[in-house]
């Protein structure tokens, strides 16, 4: 005598839940963004730069790259963000470690540089030269760049500024980069945002330069994600 049993099999019920489970995650990406975002594989991102990425004169966890990886995981990305910064770097010093300071597996790169060129008052071509071969490496491996801009001290002379502010735009112009003007924008020039020295922010200046350049941050995670895609 045999037996059968009516009604759907294991192997269906589990495959109807799958599709229900696929359902309801669909359903909370498009009504909880937040979801998605967290859904999706951790972003992994260099800051490559200087003093001011760094974090000189602060403890790690209030430099620049920390408080924005907290500041992303706060609106639901998944991100783990790298310090690459060196105090005292220039252009040609970011150029020189870049392979080994953007390592392979790098989906995005913020890139501050240029502001110990200007301070040492490096000819502006040249820095504006080596920042177009940080940038085409970069395009070649396929890594997209926030380039944060930066702009000369007006003590070193209306030419020199005016030569050494057109770099980024310039640069912005020819690369395809998100772009942010000015990294100290809201922060230079105001003693109650900076260090003692006058030229590095201090915690609450981080706080005014994550909060300004998280917009651009999360353009530069969604190109990534698009890059990702097949």
């Amino acid at each position: 005598m045999s037996f059968h049993r009516s009604g759907p099999s294991y192997g269906n019920r589990r495959a109807s839940v799958q599709r229900l489970g696929g359902l309801l995650v669909a359903l909370a990406c498009l009504l909880f963004p937040a979801f998605a975002r967290a859904a999706d594989p951790p972003a992994k991102i260099v800051a490559l730069g200087d003093s001011l990425t760094a974090g000189l004169g602060l403890p790690m966890n209030a430099s620049f790259p920390a408080k924005l990886a907290r500041a992303l995981q706060a609106k639901g990305y998944a991100v783990g963000i790298t310090n690459a910064g060196v105090s005292g770097d220039t252009t040609a010093g970011g150029l020189a470690r870049l392979d080994w300071s953007v390592p392979e597996g790098t989906d995005a790169v913020i890139l501050e540089l240029g502001a110990n060129d200007m301070l040492r008052g490096l000819d502006p071509k040249l820095t504006k030269a080596t920042l177009d071969q940080i940038l085409s490496k970069l395009a070649a491996r396929h890594i997209p760049v926030l380039l944060a801009g930066m702009k000369a001290m007006r003590n070193l002379g209306s030419d020199y500024a005016r030569e050494f502010d057109t770099i980024y735009p310039a640069l912005a112009s020819t690369h395809s980069v998100v772009f942010y003007p000015f990294f100290l924008a809201g922060v230079a020039s105001d003693p109650k945002l900076n260090q003692d020295d006058g030229l590095h922010p201090n915690a609450a200046g981080v706080d005014v330069i994550v909060a300004r350049i998280l917009p651009q941050v999360e353009a530069l995670i969604a190109r990534a994600r698009a890059a990702r895609r097949p």
